[in-house]
């Protein structure tokens, strides 16, 4: 299969899945557990991460800036957390797990047959297995950006409780002053991590479902699912950013 008619093929898949997750809400049970899996399976690592966040930023920042600047550590670093690296560091953790999980999963149902037997069955794989996982992303990415964000900046307060002279309420007045005017801006920021939890979705979806070749192919969708879902991410986020800018 070339280059050109596997993009087709994807293009094509990412369009029927969509509208099918749209009614997946139908179907609780399932996307509570896919929910529960994709969410709570990411949540450790998107905790770790966005400790480790704060510090580095806080580090880096009050590096920088001189003393008589220390009062706008806070803002900067709430305005880099909130719009840029919370959103893209839980959209990278999501891919990265679950782009593989999601892949695997799927690739081992494809062939075990289980997927040939729902559609002997009459069953559709995308309503069925498809579209619970894609709204099950699109849900969970912007909550775990918005825990990711908060942990980010608590852990920044403690590295400044730990290496700076700024008490909890000055450092809290500074953070909020930096997020003030920009509502807009952080909502939407938080939001278009709706479509990279598609994108990761159908990406692992995609290459599960057209697994084969035995465990090797099983392998190998779960690395392409990884592989894809990172790189569309980084796309869709320069094009979403701008449009951000453009819109707010």
């Amino acid at each position: 299969m070339n280059a050109l008619e596997q993009f087709g093929r994807f293009t094509y898949f990412a369009l029927i899945a969509l509208p099918a997750a749209v009614l997946a809400w139908r179907r609780p049970l399932e996307l509570h557990r896919q929910l529960h899996h994709i969410l709570l399976g990411a949540l450790p690592l998107g905790f770790v991460a966005g400790l480790a966040l704060g510090f580095v930023v806080w580090i880096h920042l009050h590096g920088v800036v001189g003393p008589e600047y220390r009062e706008k550590v806070p803002e900067y670093l709430a305005l880099a957390v909130v719009l840029e690296f919370a959103p893209l560091g839980a959209g990278l953790i999501v891919a990265g797990r679950s782009g593989a999980s999601l892949g695997a999963e799927l690739g081992s149902m494809r062939l075990s047959e289980q997927i040939d037997a729902l559609e002997v069955l009459g069953l559709s794989p995308i309503k069925q297995l498809v579209a619970p996982r894609v709204l099950a992303a699109m849900i969970a990415m912007p909550l775990l950006t918005i825990i990711m964000a908060y942990v980010a900046i608590l852990s920044s307060y403690l590295a400044e409780y730990l290496g700076g002279t700024m008490p909890w309420s000055l450092y809290e007045n500074c953070v909020l002053r930096g997020l003030t005017g920009i509502q807009t801006k952080i909502v939407l920021s938080t939001l278009k991590t709706i479509v990279f939890g598609y994108l990761i979705a159908v990406t692992g979806c995609y290459f599960g479902m057209s697994a084969s070749g035995g465990t090797e192919g099983v392998g190998r969708a779960a690395t392409r699912g990884v592989v894809v879902s990172i790189f569309l991410v980084l796309i869709a986020n320069v094009f979403l950013v701008k449009l951000i800018e453009m819109v707010s």
